[in-house]
């Protein structure tokens, strides 16, 4: 009995921590996107009519980029776990790796063309460069720590 109330706390305690740390890393994520969605909104001089109409568009885009991602990533996991994996395992992880730069052109092909009806030529041109100062002061950052 006192074996199993000691397993029983022993995966309390383990869950507690897991969630834990699931919390901050969410938190973390939703802090960055906020971050980056208000230096967007600042560096392109949004209209409150063009983030009511672009920033759900952004996030959607986003949303599809990250699944996108996120699959390749599940796919190289579950290789990485894999005692033997074969030659096709890894085949298909390195190729689902390799799609993803396509695929998110391709999202962000599509999404252009949605942004075009909402922003300037301008802020279109200004999009792409928030986005790349914004992850390089992210790495800046990181660099810091």
């Amino acid at each position: 009995m006192k074996r199993i109330v000691s397993i029983l706390i022993t995966l309390l305690v383990v869950a507690s921590a897991v969630t834990a740390q699931n919390k901050a890393q969410s938190k973390f994520a939703t802090d960055m996107y906020q971050a980056k969605h208000e230096m967007i909104i600042e560096e392109l001089g949004l209209t409150p009519t063009q983030q009511k109409q672009f920033m759900p568009l952004y996030e959607q885009m986003e949303r599809e980029v990250y699944q996108v991602n996120r699959n390749a990533r599940a796919l190289a996991n579950e290789v990485e776990k894999k005692k033997n994996p074969s030659d096709r395992d890894y085949e298909a992880a390195a190729s689902a790796l390799s799609r993803t730069r396509v695929q998110e052109g391709e999202i962000e092909s599509k999404y252009f063309e949605k942004f075009s009806k909402i922003l300037s030529k301008k802020q279109l041109f200004q999009l792409k460069q928030t986005e790349r100062k914004f992850t390089q002061e992210m790495i800046s950052k990181k660099r810091k720590k």
